[in-house]
């Protein structure tokens, strides 16, 4: 069974309050502080530090919390998979990012599911970043994400290769261009993603690499949705920087158009990430089949 001070120790994190914890665990305020006084002295330091009515996770506390995290996805994880064998059935949780979302992955993932009985998976879309996060944790069993982790503890396979375009509606006189310059992408009114997003990521290391910064344009809306910025694109209130992988469906139907910048190739990789202990190596392989099939019945 599952210690329940690591319960009590996450619900306080996650809270930031010992009556909060105590009413969502249905315990007393006291036990509450009864399990953190005790794992602070099992492992011989401090978690939080109190002040002023707030509590601050210590460095040590983070690594607590951390591990706690794991400690209670994998008995989850154990739990669930006990109840799979008994069905006979095998459920994935598989985190993409809003790119990957936007493209074919989720069809990869569901075209997967229909030819396997008994498969089920659940896809979480969130950021690098925090896919990233939960892998970890072992909250994620795979993650499909846009270029690459430098971790010895995760391993990764490549999937395929993207690259990022100008995206414009067809009534803007630049979609009648082969190809657009950095200069007359200056002279239009631009929708991106929200900072910290990898495509914008991408987008402003290749322009840094010539020597120049995103504040030289002239950016008019931030959006975390890609099928928003999309849908604004094509009703031409302004241009995107997104992957050529996610506006495939709107290219094939002729919504959009997409464009190369001269000077910037703004290639990157699509990758599985995973866990060196994940042993379903005919799970990686099946779905890399079938993303490369989809893929040819996009391009």
């Amino acid at each position: 069974m599952l210690d329940t001070k690591l319960d009590t120790i996450l619900a306080v994190n996650e809270t930031g309050n010992f009556t909060r914890a105590a009413k969502r665990l249905s315990l007393t305020q006291p036990a509450v502080s009864q399990h953190i006084n005790q794992l602070e002295r099992e492992l011989n330091i401090k978690i939080f530090n109190r002040s002023k009515g707030e509590l601050k996770l210590t460095n040590q506390g983070e690594i607590v919390i951390m591990y706690a995290k794991r400690i209670k996805a994998l008995y989850n994880k154990m739990q669930q998979k006990i109840l799979d064998e008994a069905r006979r059935i095998t459920k994935l949780e598989v985190g993409i990012t809003h790119t990957s979302e936007s493209n074919f992955v989720a069809e990869v993932l569901a075209r997967y599911c229909n030819t396997n009985k008994g498969m089920s998976i659940k896809i979480l879309t969130d950021s690098i970043r925090n896919l990233y996060d939960k892998l970890m944790n072992y909250e994620l069993d795979l993650a499909i994400v846009e270029g690459n982790i430098n971790d010895n503890s995760i391993n990764s396979l490549l999937l395929g290769t993207d690259y990022l375009v100008l995206v414009t509606s067809n009534d803007n006189p630049i979609s009648k261009r082969s190809m657009v310059t950095i200069n007359d992408l200056k002279k239009e009114r631009m929708i991106l993603r929200l900072p910290g997003s990898g495509t914008r990521n991408l987008f402003i290391s290749h322009l840094e690499s010539i020597n120049m910064s995103i504040d030289e344009f002239n950016i008019i809306l931030e959006v975390d949705n890609i099928a928003t910025i999309k849908d604004l694109v094509r009703r031409n209130f302004g241009v995107s920087i997104l992957a050529r992988s996610a506006c495939l469906d709107e290219l094939n139907k002729g919504k959009i158009t997409v464009l190369p910048i001269e000077n910037l190739s703004m290639v990157r990789e699509t990758s599985i990430l995973y866990h060196k202990d994940f042993n379903h190596t005919d799970i990686l392989h099946d779905i890399t089949k079938i993303y490369n099939e989809t893929a040819k019945l996009y391009s």
